[in-house]
């Protein structure tokens, strides 16, 4: 038997790889970001030995250096950097985006400090940027430089007991030989998908605008007296199709995409692909099935597989930007069983 992994996860977030690898049975020992609410929400929920709350482009490789005195077991490095500049939903111009970069930026920590394993999680996006020089073949000519074996996939979310339609990009490199993505648990011949109701459908029930006294995160948005008016003529699962032309915003009447905004999810389905804006009704398929206002923070990390007792921390849209985010902790958890079977040697 091995000792404990132990993960140093950079571009922490809010911690959902954190939780994961702390659920598949593994000890989170560093955390760093930049974002002073997120930082606060993974201190609070992962408590690691240490944490940082910095640029990573502004810190030496060596700072780590006392914190790997003294530590046994393998080890295993996390960078799931921001997505933004990847994702299809991203219109602006990528380019000249610093964030794009923040890849090599890891790279410089995995090249100094050799972990056993390394994993990256990213939008499907940046697998899509082949170029010599994009930053996903980059890092992989660093990992095989570094003498790491990898391997890279999209992997579903849905496959591991998310209930949301995402998709995400999956690369886990090892020194130890040659690694293996995590096995489906869900979909046809295994345990059925995750639906909403599954996910939500025991939370006690909220007015758009209202606070769950006995859960802060468990609030709604306000929603304006017009767009609760569009909502009441939503029937679950649909969208502003169902509504009578007196609703219709000017901007869609000649407009057929963009067909989630204003949409309710569906109880026996699983939820859309939530964003950093999961809690307003207007920017995706984010109303609640039945109830009169969008999804509160609550139910987004519900749907994300946080556990109900997580605590996030800052304003409504920050703890939204936050769980929108994070690597859904039940795809980290099912990553972490694929490199413990690796570590363990089954």
């Amino acid at each position: 038997m091995t000792d404990t992994l132990k993960v140093f996860d950079f571009f922490s977030g809010a911690g959902g790889t954190s939780q994961g690898l702390v659920d598949a049975g593994m000890e989170v020992v560093f955390g760093l970001d930049f974002d002073r609410d997120s930082s606060k929400t993974f201190m609070q929920n992962i408590r690691p030995r240490m944490f940082v709350e910095d640029d990573i482009q502004r810190l030496s490789v060596e700072f780590l250096k006392p914190l790997f005195e003294g530590l046994t077991g393998p080890i295993v490095f996390s960078g799931c950097a921001p997505c933004q500049p990847f994702s299809k939903q991203n219109r602006s111009s990528r380019a000249g985006d610093p964030r794009r970069n923040l890849l090599g930026e890891f790279a410089r920590f995995v090249e100094r400090w050799k972990p056993d394993f390394v994993v990256v999680e990213n939008v499907p996006g940046l697998q899509r940027v082949r170029a010599p020089n994009g930053p996903l073949e980059r890092f992989k000519r660093t990992l095989t430089r570094a003498g790491y074996s990898h391997v890279v996939d999209v992997l579903p979310a849905l496959w591991f007991g998310v209930p949301q339609v995402r998709e995400r990009l999956i690369l886990i490199a090892s020194k130890r030989g040659i690694p293996t993505l995590p096995t489906p648990t869900h979909g046809e011949g295994l345990l059925p998908f995750v639906s909403v109701s599954d996910a939500i459908g025991e939370l006690p029930p909220l007015a758009a605008g209202e606070v769950d006294p006995d859960d802060s995160d468990h609030q709604a948005a306000h929603l304006s007296p017009i767009n609760l008016d569009r909502i009441r003529a939503t029937p679950a699962g649909a969208g502003r199709e169902s509504w009578p032309k007196k609703l219709w915003l000017d901007c869609h009447r000649d407009h057929r995409g963009h067909s989630d905004v204003y949409g309710r999810l569906s109880w026996d389905r699983p939820a859309a692909s939530l964003t950093t804006r999961c809690i307003s009704l207007s920017n995706g398929r984010f109303g609640h099935p039945e109830q009169h206002r969008a999804i509160s923070a609550r139910e987004a990390a519900c749907l994300q597989t946080f556990p109900k007792t997580y605590r996030f921390f800052g304003s409504l849209e920050s703890r939204a930007r936050q769980i929108g985010n994070a690597v859904p902790p039940k795809m980290a958890q099912a990553i972490g069983h694929s490199i413990l079977r690796q570590a363990l040697g089954s």
